[in-house]
């Protein structure tokens, strides 16, 4: 039950954000947005599975304490590693579970609904429905905002057309009121505008009475990224792309003195390393991540125990807490990924290993005493 309320709760974040405008707008049908849905939840059951695992424990455990049951197991004779066992080998299960969706089903899940997002753009710019009340940048060149747009007549026009490196504006055009077409053949989509207004960058104004024309290029729109990025690739894809690297950067020998050949070497393994540990920073962190749930367990039995509070909000409280600290402790080691020097993939299992310790730790002092 924990692991579906963070489940809902880490959704609802992204369907918020990114999908319900577009159900509400009509952009999207209904069976878009369910199948848009449906690819988010491995992508946040990834994060909410582990953060479940914790909060179930600390309040089941914390209710066992308060209400003496944890007394009563031992007076029967149960000591305290034979209760916890089968939590601690449930915690390994999801282990693997985790495992299974870090490495292979999130990452492709993610890729699919980047797609699909990409597709629903393309058909929704090519079907003359240019969004409402949100800046388009599909276009080349170009960046377009619609107020209204009712049956292809568009209201409060504001278009920017771009320099040729896209990094600046050169001209401003604002219209009360215009029309699209598109051109099929040539891929293109035509802006008329009406009564528009055209502002130069260089701080010249001209004002058009009649009709201004654009044509927007369309051949570009919904075009698929052929390589995910490196927070999108499976385990195995992100293996495949170190071995491509160093097999790219695998140099023949120069002929050079024995000291000058091992400087080239040093360098050029620096120089492999500086390229390759951003994609090892993603690899550990998926490998490491899979631990979470054990992580969190072993640390949330005798956290539970030790506070002994029937109340619900009490152990949510802690859960974040500690939640907080071991994302904190991945976002440092990832802001790192750039220093090959610090090897920050190994910092990826620092999380771990100091949970675990710390949870074998408390687990040891409430054995003691329990």
């Amino acid at each position: 039950m924990t692991v579906l309320v963070c489940t809902l709760v880490l959704l609802l974040g992204s369907v918020l954000r990114e999908l319900l405008p577009l159900l509400v707008s009509h952009q999207a049908t209904f069976g878009l947005f369910v199948k848009a849905v449906g690819l988010l939840i491995p992508f946040v059951g990834a994060f909410a599975l582990p953060i479940g695992m914790l909060t179930a424990t600390l309040l089941v455990f914390g209710r066992f304490s308060a209400d003496q049951e944890l007394t009563a197991a031992r007076a029967s004779g149960i000591s305290l590693l034979s209760l916890i066992m089968p939590v601690l080998l449930l915690s390994l299960v999801l282990c693997a579970l985790s495992a299974a969706v870090n490495l292979d089903i999130a990452p492709r899940c993610r890729v699919a609904y980047n797609n699909l997002r990409v597709d629903l753009r393309a058909v929704m710019l090519s079907n003359l429905r240019l969004p409402e009340g949100q800046p388009i940048d599909d276009f080349p060149g170009y960046i377009v905002y619609a107020g209204r747009n009712r049956n292809q007549n568009l209201q409060d026009v504001l278009l920017f057309q771009l320099s040729k490196d896209e990094t600046n504006i050169e001209m401003t055009v604002r219209a009360p009121r215009g029309r699209i077409e598109v051109d099929a053949p040539n891929q293109k989509l035509i802006l008329h505008l009406y009564d528009a207004t055209i502002v130069y960058v260089s701080g010249g104004v001209a004002g058009v009475s009649g009709e201004a024309t654009f044509e927007l290029n369309l051949s570009g729109v919904g075009k698929r990224s052929e390589k995910p990025g490196i927070s999108d690739m499976t385990f195995l894809q992100l293996r495949d792309a170190i071995r491509d690297l160093d097999r790219r950067m695998n140099l023949p020998t120069p002929r050079l003195p024995p000291e000058a050949l091992r400087a080239f070497r040093r360098n050029l393994q620096q120089q492999r390393n500086d390229i390759t540990e951003p994609i090892r920073v993603q690899l550990h962190r998926q490998v490491a991540f899979s631990f979470a749930c054990f992580s969190f367990t072993l640390v949330g039995i005798p956290l539970g125990i030790c506070v002994q509070r029937r109340e619900t909000n009490i152990g949510v409280a802690i859960a974040l807490g500690l939640v907080a600290v071991y994302y904190a402790l991945l976002i440092v080691a990832s802001s790192q990924s750039n220093r090959a020097d610090l090897a920050p993939h190994l910092w990826m299992w620092a999380p771990n290993f100091l949970f675990q310790a710390l949870g074998a730790v408390l687990l040891w002092r409430a054995n003691r005493g329990f």
